[in-house]
């Protein structure tokens, strides 16, 4: 009769654990910086025919649980006249912050510094990317890109020939730039999956003619976007060149010498929140009941 009793209270847990609609299911995620702002706008782009790779970053947090990262958007600027045709190819990239992900045995000069090449890696994307998407075949990645307006102006840039390494590296910027303000819409056909932790995303565009460069957005942020988790702290937007890396650079800090800036981005995907202490003891519960009636059981038999 108690064996009895046991295995009905265990199958209430399971079954319980089975139709679980708490906090441990998966809810939607979403995140945004923001409109651009007009302030500034960097280069973000791969290699290519005569022209080296620029990386711009700017950072977001994953907070509570594991997130599938499934779409995200960002706002920039091609070249005026430009079709949309001249899109090439985008790309995703996430990093950490460092010194995770990143070689800490290149250390050299005061204690703030990583290397000689750059003021500081202090709060700056690692050396190497934890997770990337890109257009094509199999990279995982879709685009479908829109004319926001077909004029829109930054009062400076961060462009190639702006990137240039400790002790001269603020170089002010590139100076005013314009043209067609473009949404970029993407879907990770593979998704990403994310931990709890602190990112930036890395978004990248090939043209066939002139460079896109990434819009700023207000910082800190502001409505329409959304505020970081409590006790998170939203970080400037950073950016480097092959001729850097694997060293950053601050956008407002370091290069422009002053302001600190956000880049115009949204991600949106889903977050599985870790069991609560409560759900996980009721499955321990579970177990350890199932297992007392599996050994009286084998009791049983061997008697």
């Amino acid at each position: 009769m108690r064996c009895s009793l046991i295995v009905r209270a265990a199958v209430l847990a399971v079954a319980t654990l089975l139709t679980w609609s708490g906090s441990a299911l998966a809810v939607p995620f979403f995140f945004s910086t923001g409109n651009p702002d007009g302030k500034i706008a960097t280069a973000s782009r791969p290699s290519g025919a005569g022209k080296i790779e620029i990386e711009s970053a700017d950072d977001f947090v994953v907070s509570g649980g594991n997130l599938s990262l499934t779409s995200a958007t960002f706002q920039g600027l091609i070249p005026t006249g430009a079709p949309l045709s001249s899109i090439s190819s985008v790309g995703v990239e996430i990093y950490r912050v460092f010194p995770l992900d990143s070689d800490v045995t290149r250390t050299s000069g005061p204690p703030t510094f990583s290397t000689s090449s750059v003021p500081t890696r202090v709060n700056s994307p690692s050396d190497v990317e934890l997770a990337s998407r890109a257009s094509g075949s199999g990279g995982g990645l879709t685009f479908t890109p829109g004319i926001v307006q077909p004029s829109f102006s930054a009062s400076n840039s961060v462009q190639a020939g702006g990137i240039v390494k400790f002790p001269n590296q603020t170089t002010g910027g590139n100076g005013a730039v314009s043209g067609q303000q473009v949404q970029f819409n993407v879907i990770f056909t593979s998704p990403i999956s994310l931990p709890d932790g602190h990112y930036f995303f890395v978004p990248q565009v090939e043209l066939s003619s002139g460079d896109f460069l990434w819009l700023s957005a207000p910082r800190p942020i502001v409505p329409p976007g959304t505020p970081f988790p409590a006790g998170a702290t939203d970080l400037q937007s950073w950016i480097r060149d092959e001729n850097l890396a694997p060293d950053w650079l601050r956008v407002g800090t370091d290069i422009v010498g002053a302001g600190t800036f956000n880049a115009a981005f949204t991600l949106s995907g889903d977050l599985s929140p870790v069991p609560e202490p409560a759900t996980m003891l009721l499955w321990g519960t579970t177990m350890a009941a199932l297992g007392v009636v599996g050994r009286r059981r084998g009791q049983r038999r061997s008697s």
